[in-house]
């Protein structure tokens, strides 16, 4: 099982800010892109697209799902080695490490040891840190020019069903993490500095989503899918904001990270649909009211992105699909099934989707129907992480390899 989580919808113009420096609009430093949205910056789709790309380099960097961040030019990569996890520091230009860190990696067994052993949480890349997060709950803070351990947590023991698989997120001089286990975890912010933690929501375990934030009447919480709810949490002290039951049934889970347009939150899961929530504030409490369902369509490993109020997905049955936002009736669905594991983002003129038969698909963003423009094999084994894009620039991570291919 991977990470299928992670999204932050943009139509009213949400920001993260990642970062107290410089931020390139190109880069990628966080699971699904700057805003956590999985919108490209700056890409210009090629009039004719290629029947390939071309490969200016590829490195074996170990096993795993995880995304890489790529942060002006320098990539940094989470991945399994042996009986170590490490962190890498590439040179995006030609795939020269700068620097590593490594750690005893937890042993993973049951179904997801037999191809899927490596991490499957993506780096956060913020205020000159990197944090990462290990299949076994292990949260490490790096410095992101030298590779110097800042501080590593190893207090929380245990861990969901499949491992860990939410991608941390940096706000606010905190990383904040959702660790534990099945029934019993805790959402913790941890001081980006020291490691100490400064608030802690209990209660709930982990589920396989990524958290995002959201800001109403002046109230930034986070917002996140647990193993059973879906959770808005105060990002200044933890206190539980607002809750709504989103329990998974028989094989499904809670891994498609919400969705956040303005006081909307798009939340997705097998057997239970997609369904839209306004977040309001009644008093002095908030409250999550549904706004509209759609049962037909569920993602259970791939998080939709929105564009221009049409939110387009990989179904759990495998076929592409594009929902009207504001009212959640489906407008289309593919017929072609390509797997149930996918990353789809928004790169401007297209949709670009990488299912895990690794082939990119760029399809045009229209509400009227599945419009594919070209599709190409970028990978030889299965790829469960997202493409990174800058400029005509494409990083493919696929089950032990970097890549960096090119469009021309």
């Amino acid at each position: 099982m991977r990470n299928a989580n992670g999204s932050i919808g943009v139509m009213t113009g949400i920001v993260i800010l990642i970062s107290a420096g410089c931020v390139l609009a190109q880069d990628w430093p966080q699971w699904r892109g700057a805003n956590r949205d999985g919108k490209v910056a700056g890409f210009t789709a090629p009039q004719t697209w290629p029947k390939t790309l071309t490969e200016k380099w590829k490195v074996n960097v170990g096993e795993g799902d995880s995304t890489p961040a790529l942060v002006g030019d320098k990539l940094y990569v989470l991945a399994r080695q042996g009986g170590d996890e490490v962190i890498l520091c590439l040179n995006a230009s030609d795939r020269k490490e700068v620097w590593r860190d490594k750690y005893a990696a937890q042993a993973v067994s049951g179904p997801s040891a037999r191809q899927h052993s490596g991490p499957r949480s993506s780096p956060a890349v913020a205020e000159g840190k990197v944090v990462t997060l290990g299949v076994g709950g292990v949260v490490s803070c790096l410095d992101a020019a030298t590779g110097k351990l800042v501080w590593r947590n190893e207090e929380y023991k245990g861990w969901p069903r499949f491992y860990t698989a939410m991608s941390p997120i940096i706000v606010d001089g905190m990383a904040i993490v959702q660790l534990g286990k099945e029934g019993s975890g805790a959402t913790v912010a941890f001081d980006l500095g020291t490691g100490n933690a400064k608030w802690k929501w209990e209660g709930d375990g982990p589920g396989y989503a990524s958290p995002v934030v959201m800001t109403v009447e002046g109230t930034k919480q986070v917002v996140t899918l647990t193993d059973k709810r879906a959770v808005g949490i105060g990002v200044a002290d933890g206190k539980l904001l607002w809750q709504l039951p989103f329990a998974p049934q028989g094989m499904s889970y809670n891994a498609a990270t919400p969705i956040v347009d303005g006081q909307t939150v798009i939340i997705t899961g097998q057997g239970r649909g997609t369904k839209a929530l306004t977040i309001a504030k009644q008093g002095d409490a908030f409250v999550a009211k549904e706004v509209w369902s759609n049962g037909q369509l569920a993602p259970q490993f791939n998080t939709p992105v929105l564009k221009d109020g049409l939110l387009f997905g990989l179904s759990d049955r495998g076929n592409f699909f594009c929902i009207n936002a504001q009212t959640g009736q489906t407008a289309w669905t593919d017929e072609t099934r390509r797997g149930n594991f996918g990353a789809m983002v928004d790169a401007g003129s297209v949709i670009l989707a990488l299912p895990n038969n690794s082939e990119l698909i760029a399809f045009k963003p229209d509400g009227k129907g599945y419009a594919e423009v070209a599709k190409i094999k970028v990978a030889e084994t299965a790829t469960y992480a997202y493409p990174v894009i800058a400029g005509n620039r494409v990083f493919v991570k696929d089950q032990q390899s970097l890549a960096l291919l090119t469009i021309e």
